[in-house]
């Protein structure tokens, strides 16, 4: 395609997507759930090297950045939370001088959308080991700190499931002043030292706004080789009974691959248990 051919192309796109957003927006309100995460892709190849745009500059610019405002407009009327979780490929802490420059830019461009949207978490991982976690902490570290200070106050890190557990990971939320997303199916396919109570409750000292938690189940159950694949549901069994007795507001993300269905599942098991 020529230029302008791409432009129109992705205009459309950006166009559409923001319209879906304001569905998906309406759909949670009256659907009872509080929290809904955007698709990374919302703006389609917006940090391709080869394509990248601003959105000033689509045909359709500013009725796009218009809709995503009117998403944010709602989501304050209809006290909803959004959430963005950049892909695999925003690795902050890579050794790797462009993949860092790649993840910046990323984060970057969410926290844009974010701002319209009215977003006030970017959830990422740590990223890899790379045989030396405290080096490749410190890269972490290191990278944050070129983040503008829109991004740095949305940016959070989550646990997972393979490199870095809660207590490895608490200590750079404190030094950075950024919130821990604790995740108990995580954390339980990577344990450590600190149990879901203590876990849970130095998660939630990390957040200067309400905190947020994520929820999952192994598709093949707790004794599956792979207890780490999430599961379409989640087993009312998986929600912690510490969870139940926090007397603080906190935001639960599902992870479970019939999303919204796993959502209402879930909040009638938990309605019917009480």
């Amino acid at each position: 395609m020529s230029r302008e051919q791409q432009l129109q192309k992705l205009s459309h796109l950006c166009l559409s997507n923001a319209e879906a957003l304001k569905h998906a927006y309406s759909f949670c309100a009256d659907a009872g759930i509080g929290c809904f995460r955007i698709n990374s892709q919302i703006l389609p190849l917006k940090t391709h090297p080869q394509i990248t745009y601003r959105v000033e500059d689509l045909p359709d610019g500013k009725k796009i950045i218009a809709t995503f405002s009117e998403c944010g407009k709602l989501l304050r009327k209809r006290c909803l939370r959004a959430s963005f979780h950049p892909d695999q490929f925003v690795v902050l802490n890579s050794p790797n001088p462009q993949t860092v420059a790649s993840s910046i830019a990323e984060i970057e461009y969410q926290n844009e959308v974010a701002e319209w949207v009215g977003a006030d978490v970017i959830n990422i991982h740590a990223g890899g080991g790379y045989g030396d976690k405290k080096s490749a902490l410190a890269r972490f570290i290191a990278a944050f700190a070129q983040l503008s200070t829109a991004a740095k106050s949305r940016l959070t890190i989550e646990n997972d499931d393979k490199t870095y557990t809660p207590a490895e990971l608490l200590p750079v939320c404190r030094k950075l002043k950024i919130p821990l997303v604790y995740d108990v199916h995580h954390h339980r396919c990577l344990p450590d030292s600190l149990s879901i109570k203590e876990a849970s409750d130095a998660a939630l000292a990390t957040w200067n706004r309400e905190p947020m938690f994520h929820l999952s189940s192994p598709i093949e159950g707790w004794s599956g080789k792979q207890p780490y694949r999430h599961h379409d549901y989640i087993d009312p069994d998986d929600f912690p009974e510490y969870w139940r007795r926090l007397t603080v507001d906190f935001t639960i993300e599902v992870e479970a691959k019939a999303k919204e269905l796993a959502v209402l599942q879930l909040k009638g098991q938990l309605a019917n248990d009480e």
